[in-house]
């Protein structure tokens, strides 16, 4: 039988675009390896938001603690959102997918964002040389893994499409796997970057803005959609809207919502 990396890059040359959801603990995780989703995608504010954190500001142990735990819940293939990686230079890029490997993820990202509100991009050099320093860790480990390679131009006030392209193309020289730049505003633009790049690309819905279907999302030429923190997002906002109605009501109607009890507990019993 195939093993999860096989598995991962079989999805991404496969044709036809698919899905990759984000949950954000091993609840959430079993719920959509459940529902017959094919692989899953960690997200990093989800995963502080559920550490009670903001994000960006869990630690190195956190944070791989937290992606091996939704490895081993589910027999899914997992790419963790890495943010930056564990580190600014490019050799901590490189032990960051070694990390990653090591916890028996089957991929990972890395952002060009530094993480810094004042200079959030890293300048255009230094963001391909940690590529390149991933793509060689990526090339040291016994099996497969899939590198993604992200530009945040978009997210950190940069709408700026041609660097963007100029960005990801380096990424791809440098031996990234997969190219993603989330925030891109339309399909037009999305549909863009896919003309302008050969390997897979990542798009992400659920963010602020205009959504699009799947069959959409394929026709523009995007490989793998995930929702990043959309769903933690969804849920932890429930819960926040119902405890404002307890709060200042009284009232629980908010239970009228909730999934049943059988339901819920179904997706985590074990089959007899």
């Amino acid at each position: 039988m195939d093993d999860k990396h096989t598995l991962f890059r079989k999805l991404h040359d496969d044709p036809g675009a698919f899905i990759i959801p984000n949950p954000w603990d091993i609840g959430t995780a079993r719920i959509l390896a459940a529902m017959g989703f094919p692989a899953l995608a960690t997200t990093s504010a989800g995963m502080a938001f559920s550490l009670g954190l903001s994000e960006g500001s869990a630690s190195r142990e956190q944070t791989l603690a937290h992606c091996r735990s939704i490895v081993e819940a589910t027999p899914l293939p997992v790419s963790a959102d890495l943010e930056k990686g564990f580190g600014d230079d490019p050799e901590s890029a490189a032990e960051t997918v070694v990390a990653a490997a090591g916890i028996g993820l089957a991929g990972c990202s890395l952002e060009d964002h530094t993480g810094h509100r004042a200079q959030p991009i890293f300048d255009f050099g230094l963001a391909v040389e940690r590529i390149e320093a991933a793509a060689r860790g990526c090339r040291s480990l016994p099996h497969d893994f899939i590198l993604t390679a992200r530009c945040e131009n978009f997210l950190w006030g940069r709408a700026d499409l041609d660097d963007t392209i100029r960005r990801l193309q380096a990424f791809e020289r440098a031996g990234a796997d997969v190219l993603y730049a989330p925030g891109l505003p339309d399909l037009d633009s999305i549909r863009t970057v896919c003309e302008a790049v050969t390997k897979p690309v990542n798009v992400v819905m659920g963010m602020p803005g205009a959504t699009f279907r799947l069959a959409e999302l394929a026709e523009a030429g995007a490989k793998r959609i995930s929702v990043g923190s959309a769903l933690a997002r969804l849920a932890f906002g429930a819960l926040v809207d119902a405890a404002r109605e307890m709060r200042s009501q009284g009232t629980f109607r908010f239970s009228e919502k909730a999934i049943g009890f059988a339901e819920l507990e179904g997706f985590f019993r074990t089959p007899s």
